[in-house]
């Protein structure tokens, strides 16, 4: 099931409840933009999208620190999940941010900076 249908516009309670549903959750990537950005009217809380997919189980999770650029983010979310699943061996949640690194190495050549470092990985 998407996140959006789980969590709507804004991430509630009861939208972290449903997501706190799956069964031992290990991974999130979330490529929409500020996922891992706080709320202007509360700059002292740290809570965003990004931590609450945690906060509600995921292990794992990637978000975006400013806006993507839909031109591009196709690009590393494409290098992400392909480095995420070259191996014959089943995929490795902890090893996200390896994969992630990898992905902007990968997209070096076609991606802008600030494109490429929009991306963050918090957890495990």
């Amino acid at each position: 099931m998407p996140v959006d249908e789980l969590v709507g516009d804004r991430a509630t309670d009861e939208a972290l409840w449903r997501l706190s549903r799956f069964e031992n959750p290990e991974f999130a990537f979330l490529s929409a933009c500020h996922t891992a950005v706080g709320d202007k009217s509360t700059p002292d809380e740290a809570i965003h999208l990004a931590a609450a997919m945690q906060f509600a189980g995921f292990k794992s999770v990637v978000g975006t620190m400013w806006g993507v650029d839909d031109a591009f983010v196709h690009y590393m979310v494409t290098a992400f999940y392909r480095n995420m699943f070259e191996s014959s061996k089943r995929p490795d949640f902890r090893r996200s941010a390896e994969y992630l690194n990898k992905a902007v190495k990968d997209i070096v050549d076609v991606v802008p900076i600030d494109q490429r470092i929009v991306f963050i990985h918090i957890g495990a």
